[in-house]
């Protein structure tokens, strides 16, 4: 008789479990797979899913499962110094996407002038106002009718990771930095 009740124990506290709702793997992870950016971003390029994988492999290789990106668009030119103003939004799981403007200035071996389209993957957020600070750059881009591009960019334990395709005539290298904010402000330092 003993057996039966464990057994009916047993089976009682089994089919509470299978009844207690529980959340979806999704539901608890904050971060963005590779297949979500992949498809997030390619919808928003408007570019094959082959074109755009590439580059978030790359990422995902060198840095993991970013918790947040941004996607907005971008413009900029430059003799020798260059500007850069863009707007987009905050897409982080769980929450509202949020308005972000960024800006900056950059020096070096740069003329010309593109319009982008901007997706960048965020990591280590942790709290959206991480993301209001100078994040420090070098890269180089070469835009003739169409490119993409991705580089890294670090400060206060964020790296944000933009990847740009845009059109212009525009090449070069330069070293400057970007400025995230909740608001536009069209001062370039």
């Amino acid at each position: 008789m003993r057996f039966s009740q464990l057994a009916l124990s047993a089976m009682a506290a089994l089919a509470l479990l299978a009844a207690t709702p529980t959340r979806a793997a999704d539901d608890t992870d904050d971060t963005f797979n590779p297949d979500e950016v992949t498809h997030a971003a390619s919808d928003f390029f408007g570019i094959a899913t082959e074109a755009t994988a590439k580059a978030v492999q790359r990422a995902f290789k060198d840095l993991g499962q970013p918790d947040a990106y941004i996607k907005g668009d971008e413009g900029g030119g430059a003799v020798v110094v260059g500007l850069r103003y863009g707007a987009g939004w905050l897409i982080r799981k769980h929450q509202e996407p949020v308005k972000v403007y960024w800006k900056g200035p950059s020096v070096g071996f740069d003329l010309g002038g593109n319009a982008s389209k901007f997706f960048a993957l965020v990591y280590n957020l942790k709290r959206e106002n991480r993301l209001y600070q100078r994040f420090p750059s070098v890269e180089g881009s070469y835009y003739f009718v169409a490119g993409i591009g991705v580089n890294y960019m670090r400060s206060g334990g964020v790296t944000v990771a933009p990847m740009r395709t845009g059109v212009g005539l525009r090449a070069g290298v330069n070293a400057g930095y970007l400025v995230f904010s909740e608001e536009r402000d069209w001062f370039p330092f």
